[in-house]
């Protein structure tokens, strides 16, 4: 980076220098394992109200180019990025990245799909665009918090989504920096997206914001300028949305082609839960085995840190969720019922599960504690602390901090696969989904997309 360029600069000189050749076989594979997970969240997010109302706007146009939506139908590529960007995200279930500001990455897997399917791209170049997206967003999460500024992460999405979506139109370097410039400009998100009783548009809010990245590189890439820098200037991303200044580490292959990829370092989900409650979950789980009968439960303190307490722990919604965003985004209500059913499933979240006398009742025993000493372990990992009391006076504690999923504890292969089938086979069978896996595994050898996503249409 030379001394006169500008953040957009360096990331629309690396997007347009970054090649399939660089990548290392290790961060290939986790692309090819996000698609494969992106896809059962995305399937398995189907009976949602929210798709139902997304598609059925997204089907009213007609677009040349155009792109699947999963679940059937085609539309626009920025209707496309949204109804599937939806779907991957509306369970909470897809992956994740923890740092100064938490996120999850295969957000913007949509926005790729689409304008990869869009403009004709092979497998090798989705895949590619798909590690640049992942690349960019988990640098920004890692240069600066939105978050303590009230602002939702994924504010930063937009500018990834609009960098991958570049790759993929080929732009050159200028036009590249003209979309982040568009992209960065218009898409500050707030945070009161998920405070308090969470919406509907808690699933929406990224698959928006990648819309609006993919709008901002089609226009760019007809010549329309946006401003600059979008970064560092006056009255730009630094000054009033980060309100510091901060840098950008080097990113993969920019100035070593050793170096690692950030998609390696991001985790997919063992748990239908949002991601600071999954070691929580872990630790319930065990506790239930060795408490055997929960009526006996007199109280259950969680000690948690203060990521997991602002976003999941403190707000009084948490303790009666009333939607499933609510009730996936409570860290009471993923232990409680955790211990109370000896699963976390979808069901779990269905709103006759969180709405039950049962769990509403234990619900009134559990107590959330920010613990200072905790937060100094996260990001590197998501330690919680569960202590049950029975009403014998008896006390059963468990701490996790690498639950199931985190790149210090990954998911197998056969476990991603496991996921994939839960999700995909009740709605599309067998065969199907041994279709779907076998071509995400060799995914560099694709063509095209469409033929993988129509595989995803009106299902049987």
């Amino acid at each position: 980076m030379t001394i006169s360029q500008t953040l957009a600069q360096r990331f629309a000189a690396y997007s347009t220098r970054l090649k399939f050749e660089q990548l290392p076989a290790s961060s290939v594979h986790e692309a090819k394992r996000r698609l494969i997970d992106s896809f059962a969240t995305a399937v398995g997010a189907m009976p949602s109200d929210a798709f139902a109302i997304a598609r059925k706007c997204a089907l009213r146009l007609s677009s040349t180019p155009g792109a699947t939506l999963l679940g059937g139908g085609r539309s626009s590529v920025e209707w496309a990025t949204f109804v599937n960007g939806l779907l991957i995200r509306y369970l909470d279930f897809n992956d994740t990245y923890l740092s100064k500001e938490p996120a999850h990455p295969s957000d913007n897997l949509a926005p790729v799909l689409a304008v990869g399917e869009a403009v004709g791209a092979t497998g090798r170049e989705i895949l590619t665009a798909a590690v640049l997206a992942y690349e960019i967003q988990c640098r920004l999460c890692d240069a600066s918090s939105l978050r303590k500024q009230g602002v939702d992460h994924v504010t930063y999405g937009a500018i990834s989504s609009a960098i991958a979506a570049s790759k993929l139109m080929k732009l050159d370097a200028v036009r590249t920096t003209h979309a982040i410039g568009l992209a960065g400009a218009c898409n500050v998100a707030l945070r009161q997206t998920r405070s308090g009783e969470l919406s509907m548009w808690k699933g929406c809010a990224f698959a928006n914001a990648a819309r609006n990245g993919v709008f901002a590189a089609t226009l760019a890439a007809e010549g329309m300028t946006g401003p600059a820098p979008i970064f560092e200037g006056d009255l730009g991303f630094m000054k009033l949305v980060t309100r510091e200044p901060f840098s950008v580490a080097p990113m993969g292959a920019e100035f070593d082609d050793d170096a690692a990829f950030m998609i390696d370092k991001t985790y997919i989900k063992f748990w239908p839960a949002e991601y600071h409650s999954q070691s929580a979950i872990d630790a319930a789980l065990l506790l239930r085995r060795q408490i055997g009968d929960v009526s006996q439960i007199a109280s259950v303190d969680i000690y948690t840190f203060e990521a997991s307490y602002n976003i999941i722990g403190k707000y009084a919604e948490a303790w009666a969720p009333r939607t499933r965003e609510t009730a996936d985004h409570s860290l009471p209500y993923c232990t409680a019922v955790a211990l109370m059913d000896g699963e976390v499933t979808l069901k779990q979240f269905d709103p006759e599960r969180f709405t039950a006398p049962d769990i509403l009742a234990l619900l009134t025993k559990v107590k959330i504690h920010l613990d200072d000493s905790l937060t100094p372990r996260y990001p590197r990992g998501i330690p919680n602390r569960i202590v049950v009391t029975l009403q014998d006076g008896r006390q059963f504690t468990h701490e996790v901090e690498f639950p199931r999923g985190h790149a210090g504890n990954p998911m197998t292969d056969g476990e991603v696969e496991t996921k994939f089938r839960t999700l995909v086979e009740p709605r599309y069978g067998k065969a199907t989904a041994d279709a779907v896996l076998a071509k995400c595994w060799k995914f560099e050898d694709a063509k095209e997309a469409g033929s993988l996503l129509g595989l995803l249409g009106e299902s049987r």
